[in-house]
């Protein structure tokens, strides 16, 4: 990290906070010789990740957050980070769509920018438990009109979660009666042992009726969510098709991934089984 002296600052946090996870901690002065920044730099930059709640400072320096299974983050505190691989994921991902078929988003800031990226692709019939992604097409309507080949939005009902999404019985009926070609989901942890998890109990069952009601599920997931566990586990790894990621996942989490489904790491290309 010895060239980084014009990174952006979320270039530069997220430098700081994958430092923190790989070390358990780093010092002020390690970071600003690294960086090739100020003091004043790199403080500011760990109070905005401390306020974000991803780490946590110390006299010195900073250390991780140690949390909980049952820790859920906001939608507003998850939306600010890992910003340039969301949007590497979600570019990658969305070329994975085509014209006319039925898709579902979960919630979560990855499938919010998947989102983005959906709203040139004609004739799509989109179902999501996410408020947030159902606002990001209805916005689009509301700005240039019912256009021919805009999507047609089915937003389920229930109880809604931190993260903004829609969960619970009505939400699970719902998706209970409805299939789709292809499921983009968010996971908050994903592990070889685990699989995919959430910390709330009532999405992981919202969860599993989106995977049982998807031809193919796509989960969408920056590298910090490789090696996080949350209370439930909702899916194996042998029931996902694709996994789409970013560059920073290291090789030996690339190399135990291939061998259970397919890798699509943002900006490198395809590794792993067929679907």
């Amino acid at each position: 990290m010895s060239e980084n002296q014009n990174l952006l600052a979320e270039q530069r946090r997220a430098l700081i906070l994958d430092e923190v996870r790989r070390r358990g901690g780093v010092r002020v002065n390690e970071l600003t010789r690294k960086l090739g920044v100020s003091d004043m730099t790199v403080r500011r930059d760990l109070d905005a990740l401390a306020r974000q709640g991803v780490l946590e400072k110390v006299h010195g320096g900073a250390v991780p957050v140690v949390e909980a299974s049952t820790h859920e983050p906001g939608f507003e505190a998850k939306s600010g980070l890992e910003l340039t691989a969301k949007e590497d994921i979600a570019r990658a991902a969305a070329e994975l769509v085509a014209p006319g078929t039925a898709i579902a988003l979960s919630g979560g800031t990855t499938t919010y920018a998947l989102a983005h990226h959906l709203l040139e692709v004609p004739d799509l019939t989109v179902v999501t438990n996410s408020v947030r992604v159902a606002d990001v097409f209805h916005a689009a309507q509301r700005t240039s009109g019912q256009r021919q080949g805009a999507a047609t939005v089915v937003l389920t009902g229930g109880v809604r979660t931190p993260s903004d999404s829609l969960v619970g019985p009505v939400a699970d009926q719902a998706i209970a009666a409805l299939h789709f070609d292809m499921l983009f989901l968010g996971v908050h942890g994903i592990s070889i042992e685990a699989g995919l998890s959430t910390p709330n109990l009532a999405e992981a069952e919202t969860n599993r009726r989106l995977v049982q009601s998807a031809r193919r599920v796509v989960v969408v997931a920056d590298h910090t969510k490789w090696g996080t566990v949350g209370l439930s586990s909702f899916a194996a790894l042998e029931q996902v098709d694709t996994l789409v990621t970013d560059a920073g996942l290291p090789a030996e989490a690339r190399a135990d991934i291939a061998e259970h489904l397919r890798l699509v790491v943002a900006g490198e290309g395809v590794d792993g089984a067929d679907i």
